[in-house]
Order: structure tokens, then C-alpha cells, then sequence
């Protein structure tokens, strides 16, 4: 049996996190042929160990102690402290391990920088795989690092069509080590599962009930949809919206919607671990995110067979719901168009709406975990 690693250490708990454990699990799961093991570089997997614990995934750590849960993740300038600490910390246990145990295949998530650095120091067989996701900064240090020290790299894969054309126009790798590998978002079975659960209800029978998830960040760009609700009450006055989620821009959002007064038509739920509850009877999810690849939520809500209206951000929806199919697109951070493709909504038939869902239901079963698997095991062949 063939190991293959999964190097991902982080700060903050991003879909890319997800992304990780489900593509072990997959393997695990319906593969004999590739045995996944996560890298736990620094601690950052801990949380997690009782979950792969119970999924029969084993766990490489490399230090003796976790640093991870003393290192700072808020603001630009403390988390690349907290980045160059794992670098130092990690680099020559990761060396050490490279050179003798020799694995078969390592999957780079974050900080690729070192194990790509290692790969030129160590001369070995280990084949290595980048995953390029989310929106990274392609400045001159990570061309470099790519493209002149990334040559032991054989495949790249990207989870949207969108960002591999983005990546073929750079011409950092040869284009035929490009690939797609959607991500590993659904289990048809936990959602068919979760859906059933109880939740505190806030909405009633007479509500339109619109529905948000995300981290209440910058990127997920919450404020938009607060900005455009008096407008929407204009349209249908028994709008009602919740945001779940948990950020830093919480206080921030608080504040603006009390401002607005609105303070009965939108809340902030927080956190909750299960979300397709709430999915399963909303009218409407909205995602008005500057930028996705491609938006784990708007996958989930999707297979969770609601109306969709999404940000025409980079790189994901407009693959997803294709050409207003699966849903509708506005214009990234326009609240005109926000507004506009709202009134549009509630101008549909039953048989409009039904259609987007049977489609955006449709498209959501090319996230499965199974589909990733059977795709994974291509690429890596």
C-alpha cells in the first residue's frame, strides 16, 4: 500500500482545513491501494485527532510539544510571524523525515514553501503534489519558489477551472502538470442526517426566510447584504435574514445593523456546527463574498436544494450556478445589482425556482467525497 501525506499546517480554521480531512477520508474510506496520514507539523491538528482517531487515519507528528496554540493568528503581520515560526521550527524535523522514511506521495496545502525547499535538497523518490486554492497572492518570492524551486512538483491541481486558467496565464508550470480536483465537500449521507435535526426556530411561517454562512470577515463582505435590506423589505416586506458565523468583524456588523434598524429582521447566530438544518428551510442563501474558490457553503447549500443568489466573485459561483442555472449571479460588490437580481428572484415562477434547485442540486453531486476519491486516484496514478 502507497502512503500519501497531507502537509497543511494553519492558523485559522479555513475551508482548506476541511478540504485536508475529507480527501483522507476519502482515501481511507473507499481506497486499498493509499494509506493517508496527516502531517501534524506543530500541533494545528490536535483538535482533530479523536475525529481521524475514530476514521482509522494514523497522524505523523513532528514536534514533541504543540506551539500551535500559542502562536498569534490575528493581522497580517502577526500570522507571518507565526508562519516563519513553523518554518524554523518544522523544517529540519520535515527533512528528517523526508529522507528516511521516504513516502511515496506528500500533498502540499500551506506553507509550500518548505516542503519545496527540502525537495531540492533531498534527492529522493517521494512524488509531490501541489494544491493551489483559495486566492493566493502570486508575488515575486512565491513565482520564484514555484517556478524555479517547485521543479520536483509533478502534478498541480486546482479546484475550479477558473484558477487554472488563471495559473496556465502565469506560465509557472508546464501546463501538463495542471488538474482539476474539485474538492471533497459533500457526504449525501451526513446532510440527509443533519437536515432532520432540531434547531432553535427563529423564523415563522410568514417569513421570507434568507439565509448567510461564513466567517464575518472582510472577504465575506456581510455588510453588503445589511447595506441592500431596506430595499429588499421594499420588494417583500416579510424579508427576514440570519448570518451564521463567527469573525472579527462581528462588533462591526452588530453595530451597522442597529444603525439600519433592523435589529428584527437580521441576526447574527454565531457559530453552528451543524448547518443544514438551517439550510434545508430557508427560501433563499445569499453569498456575497468578494472572492471564493469556489465557496464551500454555496456547494452545501446547493445540495441542500436551496435557491441560490451569489456574488459573481473569482473564482467559483459562475462554474457552480453557470449562467444563472443554478441560481443567480450580481455583480461582485454591487448593491444596485444586488438589489436588482433580488426583485428578479421574486419575480420567478414555481417552475423557475424548481429548476435552479434541480440544477444546483445537480452540479453539487461533482463535490461528493466519492467523486474526489475516484478523481485523486487518477491524478496521483
Amino acid at each position: 500500500m502507497k502512503s500519501v501525506y497531507y502537509w497543511s499546517p494553519y492558523l485559522t480554521n479555513v475551508a482548506t482545513i476541511n478540504a485536508v480531512l475529507n480527501s483522507a477520508k476519502s482515501l481511507k474510506k473507499y481506497s486499498k491501494f493509499y494509506e493517508p496520514i496527516i502531517i501534524n507539523s506543530c500541533g494545528e491538528f490536535d483538535i482533530y485527532s479523536e475525529d481521524l482517531k475514530k476514521n482509522n487515519i494514523k497522524i505523523l507528528k513532528l514536534l514533541p510539544f504543540n506551539i500551535h496554540k500559542f502562536l498569534p493568528s490575528n493581522g497580517f503581520l502577526l500570522s507571518r510571524i507565526s508562519y516563519i515560526i513553523i518554518f524554523f521550527f518544522t523544517f529540519f524535523p520535515l527533512l528528517n523525515f523526508l529522507y528516511f522514511k521516504k513516502p511515496n506521495y506528500i500533498i502540499l496545502h500551506l506553507i509550500t514553501s518548505l516542503p519545496i525547499i527540502i525537495s531540492n535538497i533531498i534527492k529522493k523518490d517521494t512524488r509531490y503534489s501541489l494544491r493551489i486554492s483559495g486566492l493566493p497572492k502570486y508575488n515575486l518570492l512565491r513565482k520564484y519558489i514555484w517556478k524555479n524551486l517547485g521543479k520536483n512538483i509533478i502534478k498541480v491541481t486546482c479546484p475550479t477551472k477558473g484558477k487554472m486558467e488563471d495559473l496556465k496565464l502565469l506560465k509557472i508550470f508546464d501546463e501538463k502538470k495542471l488538474f482539476l480536483l474539485k474538492d471533497p465537500i459533500i457526504k449525501i449521507s451526513e446532510i440527509l442526517k443533519k437536515r432532520r435535526e432540531k434547531i432553535n426556530q427563529i423564523f415563522t411561517d410568514k417569513d421570507y426566510k434568507m439565509i448567510s454562512i461564513g466567517r464575518l470577515t472582510t472577504q465575506k463582505n456581510f455588510k453588503l447584504i445589511v447595506n441592500s435590506f431596506e430595499e429588499f423589505l421594499k420588494i417583500n416586506q416579510n424579508c427576514k435574514l440570519i448570518i451564521i458565523g463567527d469573525g472579527e468583524q462581528k462588533f462591526f456588523l452588530n453595530n451597522l445593523i442597529k444603525k439600519k434598524n433592523l435589529n428584527e429582521k437580521i441576526f447574527l447566530l454565531g457559530f453552528k456546527k451543524n448547518i443544514f438544518s438551517y439550510l434545508s428551510k430557508a427560501d433563499l442563501f445569499i453569498l456575497p463574498s468578494l472572492w471564493e474558490d469556489p465557496g464551500w457553503v454555496l456547494i452545501e447549500a446547493g445540495a441542500c436544494g436551496t435557491l441560490i443568489l451569489s456574488s459573481d466573485c473569482k473564482n467559483g459561483p459562475s462554474e457552480f450556478i453557470h449562467k444563472d442555472n443554478g441560481g443567480l449571479l450580481f455583480e461582485n460588490n454591487s448593491s444596485d445589482d444586488l438589489i436588482k437580481k433580488f426583485k428578479q428572484i421574486n419575480d420567478l415562477d414555481n417552475n423557475q425556482l424548481l429548476y435552479k434547485k434541480i440544477f444546483a442540486k445537480k452540479n453539487a453531486k461533482e463535490f461528493t467525497i466519492f467523486k474526489h476519491y475516484n478523481n485523486l486516484t487518477k491524478i496521483l496514478n
